[in-house]
This record gives structure tokens, C-alpha cells and sequence, in this order.
């Protein structure tokens, strides 16, 4: 790694200055190695690096940190962070339509890793199919469930798996029912925007006795590339406040069950 000078101590721009030039040298930089450089303490970089990813300048994994890929769909740790208080309760009321012994799937998401704490935490006896890493951990903890991990492509940023492999291996389970998030709820229907999710999502809803859908008022007139489901495809939509208008209309229309606060 290149030295800058440390006849100083270096100030806060002269530490993200270094920070973005050593990513443009390494495609990852480690917190210890910054830290040794600036003569500073990991805290100290770990703020940094904080200050860089929040306006976009990096992305923070692995100890460390690496450039940020040009226009890139916002990754799993940064969605979870966005609206925390609403994804609780939108998770709440999910969590409360999962009966002691169901059989579920349970996709990749931010809202349904929360839904995964709450069982887990409220120890639910359940059998949970997931393509998601995080998810798996999180039930995992749980002495009484049950965890299926699918096979397939892993996508490092959302700590998934996509592809053939993932949606023939869910084709050979029935469940109860499957929770899905999603990206976009329009008059369109449900549509997603990380590629592979839509498939896997529509993979889980053919092998699900009930299609139950977890997606927060901020999702709510946003169409995204691939379709999901149709409204006649949905049983459930669980969100934290209810939809109006004509997307009310539709969800209406087509026996589509709201549970919101």
C-alpha cells in the first residue's frame, strides 16, 4: 500500500482524500491496514469510511471497505437501514400469520429478514425454505425451526442465491405459505428490480397454498423491470399503511386481503 506522509496528523479531509485514493489503487481496503497508515484508531477509520459510504463514495464490507460499482442497485445492508420503524410493524403483523407448525418460503429481502428475527425471537415452530444466507442464519438460531437453505447463484450484495438451480430445488416442496417482499406495488402489479428475484419469488408462489406479500407504503405506485405477480396472483398484501386510490381499487377488485395497522 502506498505511504502518504506521516510527519502530521492527518485531519478528517485528508483521511477520506487517502481512503478514495487507495481504492483507486485496491479494489478492497481493510479497516487495520488504514488505521496503521494514518496512525489513527479503527474507530477513527471506521467513522470515515462511515462519512464516505453515506454520500456514496464506497461501500463498507469484509472489515473494510471497496469502491462503490457505478450506478448499482442499492444493496441489502443499505435498504435495511431506511424506514426501521415501519418495517417492524409491517413485520409484526406478518409474523402473526405464521401458525405454530407452518411450512413456509421465504424470500431475500430487508423486510423479510425482520420477519425471520420476530419468529425467531418469538421461537415459532416452523420449516422455513429460503434463498437468503441471512434469513437461513437468523431462523437458525431458533431450536424450533427448521431451516432449508436453496442452492444457486450467490449475489455478495444481497447474501442470496438466483438462478435455475434455486427454482428447481423449490419446485420439489409444498408449503403452507410464502413471504415475499418486493420493489414496486403499482396498478402494474408487484415487480421487482434485483435480477433473479423476480423468478425466485415466482418460483415460491407456485409451490405455496397461500401468496402473502410484505411491502411498505414507500414501495406503494412503483413499477420496477420484471413482474412478479398479477393482483389476482396475490392473497395477502401486509403492509404498514394501507394503499388508496386505484391501487385500493384493484387490490379490491381482486380479493386481495390488506392487513395494515
Amino acid at each position: 500500500m502506498e505511504q502518504p506522509s506521516t510527519q502530521h496528523r492527518m485531519k478528517k479531509p485528508e483521511r477520506h482524500e487517502q481512503i478514495l485514493l487507495q481504492l483507486k489503487l485496491r479494489p478492497h481496503v481493510r479497516v487495520a491496514e488504514l488505521a496503521a497508515l494514518f496512525g489513527v484508531t479503527t474507530e477513527t477509520v471506521r467513522r470515515d469510511m462511515g462519512d464516505l459510504e453515506r454520500q456514496g463514495l464506497l461501500e463498507r464490507a469484509h472489515g473494510g471497505a471497496s469502491p462503490t460499482a457505478p450506478g448499482a442497485h442499492r444493496d441489502l445492508d443499505e435498504r435495511r437501514q431506511e424506514r426501521v420503524v415501519e418495517r417492524e410493524r409491517l413485520a409484526g403483523l406478518a409474523a402473526s400469520l405464521v401458525r405454530d407448525g407452518d411450512t413456509i418460503m421465504v424470500d431475500a429481502g430487508s423486510t423479510t429478514m425482520v420477519l425471520a428475527r420476530l419468529l425467531a425471537f418469538a421461537e415459532t415452530r416452523v420449516t422455513a425454505i429460503t434463498n437468503s444466507l441471512q434469513i437461513g442464519m437468523i431462523l437458525g438460531q431458533s431450536a424450533n425451526a427448521r431451516v432449508i437453505l436453496a442452492p444457486g447463484h450467490y449475489l455478495p450484495q444481497e447474501a442470496a442465491v438466483v438462478g435455475v438451480d434455486t427454482c428447481d430445488y423449490l419446485a420439489g416442496f409444498h408449503v403452507d405459505a410464502c413471504f415475499l417482499g418486493a420493489a414496486g406495488l403499482s396498478t402494474a402489479g408487484v415487480t421487482e428490480a434485483v435480477e433473479g428475484f423476480a423468478a425466485v419469488k415466482r418460483a415460491m408462489m407456485r409451490q405455496s397454498a397461500t401468496c402473502r406479500f410484505l411491502i411498505d407504503a414507500s414501495k406503494f405506485g412503483l413499477t420496477q423491470l420484471d413482474v412478479v405477480a398479477r393482483f389476482d396472483e396475490m392473497d395477502t398484501l401486509v403492509s404498514d399503511r394501507a394503499p388508496d386510490g386505484a391501487l385500493a381499487t384493484h387490490l379490491s377488485e381482486n380479493g386481495v386481503r390488506t392487513f395494515a395497522p
